[in-house]
């Protein structure tokens, strides 16, 4: 069946950078609106092929996820996960500001199929707000609103189709902005730390396998994966990026590239108004953490499986063993620095491994304190030296080298006391507040990760019984204390040479009753109560701890077409 559809999407991004310029190559001005259609064979294509006619759906490459509530369907069954697939259009910057995006996409619709379009918008500080999917608001139209005016917005295809290998073919996209009211204001251009929680971390692996935005796994891989593709970086892009520190206070930054673990719709670390599912739960609270430890959902993810581990976060292996240093799953402060308003800045380093190293003072002999991904965004506070001695400070204690961030200008000079600054990285910004710290954790206030000590934080995004001891008792009797047949190699593995610090004992025991992992997931994993894991074939324990230079690995299970991929 051919259809037209219509989509209205609000969009109230923030007030851009580049504001007055004259539309693009492509674009009218009808009126006081800015008509243009995508050129869909530039877009970034991830589960999506050329059709030759169209775009289309490709199963082949798609990943698995629920129909958004906003896609134009016929007969669509918006309970399950569909193949899905995402083609990121290019960025059009407008004329006047716009509050408003209006969409038509031209194709082939299959029953069962959908095809819908997420805006986002470019805010004051570069970087751009989160995607936002339409909400339905009618048979065939939607509406996403955001918290200001925006003068340049980028929309994103998205293609489900069904189990059965049904897919739609999409051969036009066309969009109007509408500009702002003009009473409709930008945002609060003050800066602000990001938001940050404490959750609980597990390992992806899955080398060789593909993920939501079309990256193949390799291995010592550096990338994470959050539940909501709210917060997913086009391919190799750092647009949504995470600053993760471990109890042993090493830091890892990275980019978002995948979803999961478990959800696809729940992104806590937005406010309960904005989040788009499971508004009831406090801010930096993992729906999988909430039914892991208090049965919240019946105990539940969203597709009605049994949790085996509150996970709240995935790390690709790089980050976890090499960057970070675990040997386990655990509890980790997570900053997720696009909800900030401050400039972040984009790690460019041609090593071999396609890291830089963070350093806990400007200077190439001072310790090693974690490491930031090639592509990963960074936030810049100030500099220190000039020339080829110049050192950026990138949170407090924490320095990299100014070759690995060649694009940085106009960076203030550190003061003496910022360039000797050991203090512990995420103790400033939002954090989650979730009440009681647990015992076998430590540290009890939100974002305090000791260097020292090593303790994990457990009072920040931890719900009822918290990160540590009540919860190695629950995980025993649910999970099996210390098992590690959950998915892929779940119990994460020996960290990789030349890891600074030994993890706190207590918290390491505690995460270890809490095994699984996305893999685990991504396989299918639904059982509890001493029922088997799901251990995918192929899959096998983490690797012995490598020598300098090492990159040698497990084989990992590729993707399976389960939620969470």
């Amino acid at each position: 069946m051919r259809m037209r559809w219509h989509a209205g999407l609000v969009v109230a991004a923030a007030t851009a950078l580049a504001a007055g310029g004259v539309a693009p190559a492509g674009a009218s001005g009808g009126g006081s609106s800015t008509t243009w259609s995508a050129d869909l064979a530039s877009g970034e294509a991830a589960g999506v092929t050329d059709g030759g006619d169209g775009v289309r759906l490709d199963p082949a490459t798609a990943f698995s996820a629920p129909v958004e509530q906003g896609g134009m369907t016929e007969d669509a069954a918006p309970a399950g996960a569909v193949p899905t697939g995402l083609l990121t259009l290019d960025p059009q910057e407008l004329e006047r500001p716009t509050s408003r995006v209006d969409s038509v996409v031209d194709g082939d619709l299959p029953p069962g199929t959908t095809a819908s379009v997420d805006v986002r918008g470019r805010t004051p500080a570069g970087g751009w707000t989160e995607w936002i999917p339409a909400t339905a608001s009618g048979a065939d139209s939607g509406s996403v609103t955001l918290p200001g005016s925006t003068s340049e917005v980028q929309g994103r295809l998205v293609l489900t189709g069904t189990a059965e290998g049904a897919a739609p073919t999409v051969r036009g996209v066309t969009l109007t902005a509408a500009p702002a009211p003009a009473t409709e204001g930008g945002i609060d251009l003050t800066e602000g730390a990001p938001f940050s929680a404490n959750v609980f971390a597990t390992r992806e692996g899955l080398v060789g396998g593909t993920t939501s935005n079309g990256h193949v796994i390799t291995e010592r891989d550096h990338f994470v994966a959050l539940p909501s593709r709210r917060a997913l970086s086009p391919r190799d892009t750092s647009d949504y990026s995470v600053r993760v520190c471990a109890p042993n206070g090493r830091c890892a930054f990275a980019p978002v590239w995948d979803v999961g673990p478990w959800n696809t719709r729940d992104d806590y670390w937005n406010p309960a108004g904005e989040r788009q599912e499971w508004k009831d739960l406090p801010r930096g609270v993992p729906q999988a953490q909430a039914a892991f430890r208090d049965g919240y959902n019946g105990g539940n993810d969203q597709f009605g499986r049994k949790l085996v581990n509150p996970a709240g976060i995935d790390l690709a292996d790089g980050v976890f063993w090499d960057a970070l240093g675990l040997k386990d799953n655990s509890q980790v402060q997570v900053d997720y620095l696009w909800t900030g308003s401050v400039r972040l800045s984009k790690v460019e380093s041609d090593s071999e491994d396609g890291t830089a190293q963070v350093r806990s003072a400007p200077s190439d002999d001072a310790e090693v304190v974690g490491v930031a991904a090639d592509t990963a965004d960074v936030p810049v506070q100030c500099a220190t030296g000039t020339g080829p001695d110049a050192w950026l400070r990138i949170g407090d204690g924490q320095f990299l080298s100014a070759s690995v961030l060649p694009r940085v200008t106009d960076v203030p000079v550190c003061e003496d006391e910022d360039a000797g600054n050991a203090a512990v990285p995420g103790d400033t910004g939002d954090t989650a507040d979730a009440g009681d710290s647990a015992p076998a954790a430590g540290a009890a206030g939100a974002g305090a990760l000791s260097a020292g000590d090593g303790s994990a934080n457990a009072g920040a995004g931890a719900v009822g019984a918290g990160a540590g001891g009540a919860d190695a008792g629950a995980g025993a009797a649910d999970a099996g204390a210390g098992a590690a047949s959950a998915g892929d190699g779940a119990s994460g593995g020996p960290g990789a040479a030349g890891a600074v610090g030994t993890p706190d004992p207590a918290a390491q025991d505690a995460a270890s009753a809490e095994v699984g992992g996305s893999a685990a997931v991504r396989a299918g994993a639904s059982t509890v109560d001493g029922d088997p894991r799901a251990v995918p074939s192929g899959s096998s324990p983490a690797p012995p701890v490598p020598t300098t230079g090492s990159t040698t690995t497990a084989e990992a299970p590729r993707p399976v077409s389960t939620p969470g991929d």
